[in-house]
């Protein structure tokens, strides 16, 4: 019962970046830009919180120079993808290796292998809901999560409902759908495309704050590990539609969890486990193919 609490939590834990990742994609990808640029932007978020906090001690003002460095970025990739209509996959690309590469500098410059916080801790980002935590089971799983991992997950009906039940939702599924349609309605497509972009470099941001500063009070190189190449997997899996894109991700964090989990009893072979998400990316994007 141990093991299946802490798989249980663990998958909402190793969930939430995916899926902030995956909501934030989702805007892009229905104005029909091809946002590659997730993991270089999650990964400014995780690396500038933790700096800017390390630095000042301040996390309010880590989290807003992590939002706006993000957003930066996704002004650079919107200027150079949209306005200047360059080859998005060479631009996202430029900025998923800009980044860690701007990181493992500042940390050399620094001499430190990684940057841990000493006056804020991972237990003081946790959130314990009153009347849910004592609940058997339950309690365990949905209670002493960090604020931002509530949001993630509040934020697949937000985002739902901001993609089909408003206007803005419906301009930008037509901006993608049909450009020339759209044009002719007298919408201003860059606008709403830039604006889509903006929008995942948001959540990029409150999804690298989440791993790096609420997890784990510590940045390390690279850390993001993949995970915004997973969320766009779980984007396309799921055809851009929220619940269902973020369903594959959360089947990405359950395969996160028993990794981790499971690699305890493995002993030697303990690494072995943790290419299990990416052989179940790969082989949910082999089926979904073919479906």
């Amino acid at each position: 019962m141990e093991l299946l609490n802490s798989i249980l939590y663990d998958t909402v834990y190793h969930s939430a970046p995916i899926i902030l990742c995956v909501i934030g994609g989702i805007f892009a990808y229905k104005a029909n830009v091809l946002n590659i640029a997730l993991e270089g932007m999650m990964l400014n978020g995780a690396f500038i919180s933790v700096l800017v906090e390390y630095l000042t001690g301040s996390v309010a003002l880590a989290v807003i120079a992590a939002i706006v460095t993000t957003l930066l970025w996704g002004l650079v990739f919107s200027f150079l993808g949209i306005t200047c209509n360059g080859n998005v996959i060479v631009i996202g690309l430029g900025i998923n290796l800009i980044v860690p590469a701007i990181a493992k500098f500042v940390l050399k410059v620094m001499e430190l292998a990684n940057i841990s916080l000493q006056d804020v801790g991972v237990a003081d980002f946790k959130i314990n809901i009153p009347g849910i935590k004592s609940i058997p089971l339950i309690g365990g799983i949905v209670s002493g999560h960090p604020v931002i991992t509530y949001l993630a997950f509040i934020g697949i009906a937000a985002t739902a409902i901001l993609m089909y039940k408003t206007k803005f939702g419906i301009y930008v599924r037509v901006v993608g759908e049909n450009e020339d349609s759209a044009i002719s309605l007298g919408l201003k497509t860059q606008k709403y495309k830039y604006i889509a972009v903006l929008i995942g470099a948001f959540c990029c941001a409150l999804a690298g704050i989440n791993l790096s500063m609420e997890r784990m009070a510590m940045f390390t190189s690279d850390m993001t590990a993949g995970r915004g190449f997973i969320a766009i997997a779980a984007i396309y899996c799921g055809q851009g539609k929220p619940v269902q894109s973020s369903l594959y991700a959360i089947l990405f964090g359950v395969a996160r969890s028993l990794a981790v989990n499971l690699s305890v009893y493995a002993g030697p072979a303990a690494g072995m486990f943790d290419t299990i998400p990416y052989i179940i990316m790969v082989a949910v994007l082999a089926v979904v193919s073919f479906m």
